[in-house]
């Protein structure tokens, strides 16, 4: 059975790709200071995504590069909306192959990333990544 967290999230992730169908290419690129662009957005839900799901969790990097381009802290960047789409796509997918194996056990333990373990359990994670 799916944890009701990571149900929350797939509704969360529904949302957010219902609420941007139809946007252009250009209209996701474009920038309304300070803010970042749309596609950055895509992007950065896709790389918080890669860090704890698929990069921590599962030992495995997606898309090179990623954090770079639209991680916390990084330049302000307008990348391609397909682009950050098709990383998006790829890392929700391989992030759910650890998602569905989350227990209520599982939720209270921590990620570790280079034998250092994460200051937040995978039920924060989770939390943080749904309201992100």
């Amino acid at each position: 059975m799916i944890h009701p967290s990571v149900t929350q999230l797939r509704f969360t992730r529904s949302e957010f790709v219902r609420g941007l169908a139809g946007v252009s290419d250009a209209e996701a690129r474009r920038r309304f200071k300070p803010m970042n662009c749309i596609s950055w957005i895509v992007g950065h839900l896709a790389n918080q995504e890669h860090w704890y799901w698929v990069m921590c969790a599962q030992g495995e990097r997606l898309v090179p590069g990623l954090n770079e381009l639209v991680g916390t802290g990084q330049p302000a960047s307008t990348p391609p909306l397909d682009d950050m789409w098709a990383a998006w796509h790829q890392i929700t997918g391989a992030a759910d192959r650890y998602l569905d194996t989350l227990t209520p056990e599982l939720m209270q333990t921590h990620l570790e990333w280079e034998g250092r373990r994460l200051p937040e359990s995978v039920g924060t994670l989770i939390l943080r990544n749904t309201y992100q």
